[in-house]
Parts: C-alpha cells; sequence; structure tokens
C-alpha cells in the first residue's frame, strides 16, 4: 500500500525550475523526486528548463518522504 498524495501546484513566477520548486516545498533534498515527477508530468519534461507561469505539476507527495530526515555528519567535533 503506498502512501502517496498527489499535490497539485501552480507556477506564479518567472525563472523557477523543478529542481527549485521542489526544494522551496520541502526544505530538504529529495533524491529522485524531479525524476518521478517528470515521469508523471509529460508536459513538464518537454518544456525548457524554466517552468512557465501558470503550469500545473503534479508533485507526489509521501507521507513517508515527507517525514524523513537526513542526519548531519560532522567531520570535525
Amino acid at each position: 500500500m503506498s502512501n502517496e498524495v498527489i499535490e497539485t501546484i501552480t507556477v506564479q513566477g518567472e525563472g523557477l525550475t523543478l529542481s527549485l520548486m521542489v526544494w522551496r516545498r520541502f526544505r530538504q533534498p529529495m533524491p529522485g523526486l524531479v525524476e518521478q515527477i517528470l515521469a508523471i508530468n509529460p508536459n513538464v519534461a518537454s518544456a525548457s528548463s524554466f517552468l512557465a507561469v501558470g503550469t500545473e505539476i503534479l508533485l507526489p507527495v509521501s507521507t513517508q518522504r515527507a517525514g524523513n530526515k537526513i542526519d548531519v555528519v560532522r567531520l570535525w567535533s
């Protein structure tokens, strides 16, 4: 059973990339999420690297993924 929820985001500013939108939404690295978004949004994959204002993007939000935190590794204490 998947814990996926689909959220629709509308691009409201110029000069935005998909990876920037993902960062603004989650505020943490989300490995593989940009590729997953491109797979379910073929119109975004065929467009330029900057998203057009008004473009709607389906964003899969995993409740499991959204709660994961990355541990900080400190090389010197």
